[in-house]
């Protein structure tokens, strides 16, 4: 009983830093976006105690895959989730339903080696090691006057000042 319980602790530690490598020193500094922080590190630590009771209770396979489909395909109504964060969200998801059988000693090494595989990945991609992606920002553009063809001099000058020379 007591090897079980530290079993569930070292998993969820285990998971949790996982969690937080992701979040705090790929995604966020990457992106500098708070918005998706919190819902990353409470969804983590929630689906990794909700998958590793189910399996406590021997509950089927199916049971987990279920429940991770129906928290995969949440969506936000307020606000349209970027592809990005949606990306970061199904890691962050899946992440601890492959953690919750850690406490089976045969499969930790796989595990393991899968979470490193995930984070050197994404680090990787974040870094941008071999890729190219283009950059966007978001901009509210008051000066509608100047959006035509006959002063698109000043509308480029307008918007190099307002976004530091980002134009």
């Amino acid at each position: 009983m007591e090897s079980d319980l530290q079993d569930y602790l070292i998993g969820a530690a285990f998971n949790i830093a996982v969690a937080i490598v992701i979040v705090r020193f790929i995604y966020y500094p990457w992106t500098q976006n708070r918005s998706y922080v919190f819902t990353f590190l409470a969804f983590n630590p929630t689906i990794y105690f909700v998958m590793a009771l189910l399996t406590s209770i021997e509950l089927s396979v199916g049971v987990g895959f279920g429940l991770f489909a129906i928290f995969s395909v949440i969506r936000y109504r307020t606000e349209e989730m970027p592809i990005r964060e949606m990306t970061y969200l199904f890691i962050i998801i899946a992440l601890p339903v492959m953690n919750s059988v850690i406490g089976d000693g045969d499969e930790a090494d796989k595990i393991i080696v899968a979470n490193i595989v995930i984070i050197a990945l994404l680090f990787i991609l974040e870094h941008e090691w071999g890729f190219k992606f283009e950059h966007h920002k978001k901009v509210t553009y008051e000066k509608i006057e100047l959006i035509t063809p006959a002063r698109r001099g000043e509308l480029i000058a307008d918007l190099t000042e307002l976004m530091g020379g980002l134009f």
